[in-house]
């Protein structure tokens, strides 16, 4: 169902409230320069930040505006199961084509625990679940035994895999089969991905470049590995300096600088990114030919 470079979006905030305008805006701009599929309020998009009307409001927005054009991955993950509920519920009433789902955060859950957190929300809702691995930020680790178990109910369709463990792509494959949907959500690790069985990448650099990593995406799913890797080169420096500040400071950033006049707001306790990592982002949109700088 997904597949290619899809947008993990960053969310305008203007004078610290959401800027629908350029919100949609951005989505467009993102449809036309290639963009497979679309992920509003994940990570990148201060989901942690908002209340759940202004989730939704965001989600709402993002589905209006993609009109069909291309599918919208919901952020829906909660540390509490029956608030993620809640979440894929009224996300599948807004017109979503999935729900992004993160495994309980801070709570620390077992294995047990996480496989019955997304049996619950398997079993109660039937918008297709898209399961978002990200141990970094969770301190919960959906092990690829547990993925197995998970990948047997029909609506759980695929993952993100943000665990920097290359082995799971080929183990989560050999069980899971070639059909369950591998998304990368480490830009810098996509190339690799890729070639190992991956159907695509939820990218943060895609905020910015959506163009450059979309035929990247598209030369890895020809199989032209050489510009695929060219295309990697271009792009790779861009991937660290996302990351040169606390995310998404350096993506609003870049925007600023490719797309004057987007709105540059972050909610605290995330703060625009320092002059060191400014430079980092002004060097490889540079590497990258996007700037002048």
């Amino acid at each position: 169902m997904f597949h290619g470079s899809i947008p993990a979006l960053v969310t305008p905030f203007s004078d610290g409230t959401f800027d629908e305008s350029a919100y949609r805006s951005f989505i467009d701009w993102q449809i036309e320069e290639g963009s497979s599929a679309l992920v509003p309020c994940g990570t990148t998009g201060e989901a942690a930040t908002q209340s759940f009307d202004e989730h939704f409001e965001a989600v709402h927005v993002c589905v209006d505006q993609a009109a069909g054009r291309v599918p919208v991955i919901a952020g829906c993950g909660s540390n509490d199961t029956r608030n993620a509920l809640r979440n894929l519920q009224k996300a599948q009433e807004l017109g979503a084509d999935a729900g992004l789902v993160v495994p309980p955060y801070y709570n620390r859950p077992s294995q047990e625990g996480i496989y019955r957190h997304f049996e619950y929300l398997a079993s109660n809702c039937d918008l297709p679940i898209v399961l978002y691995n990200v141990p970094s930020r969770t301190a919960s680790d959906i092990l690829p035994e547990t993925i197995v178990r998970l990948c047997k109910f029909p609506t759980i369709i695929g993952i993100k895999d943000a665990t920097a463990d290359m082995d799971r792509i080929s183990a989560q494959r050999a069980a899971c089969g070639p059909e369950f949907c591998q998304l990368s959500g480490n830009d810098y690790l996509a190339l690799g991905f890729m070639a190992m069985g991956g159907a695509g990448c939820i990218s943060v650099t895609a905020n910015v470049t959506p163009r450059l990593c979309a035929d990247f995406q598209k030369a890895c799913a020809e199989h032209r590995w050489e510009d695929a890797l060219a295309l990697n080169d271009r792009l790779y420096p861009l991937h660290g300096a996302m990351f040169a500040d606390a995310s998404p400071g350096p993506a609003k950033y870049a925007l600023s600088k490719v797309r004057p006049g987007f709105p540059g707001g972050i909610r605290m306790p995330m703060t625009w990114p320092s002059d060191e990592a400014r430079a980092k982002v002004d060097a490889a949109l540079a590497l990258a030919a996007l700037s002048d700088d």
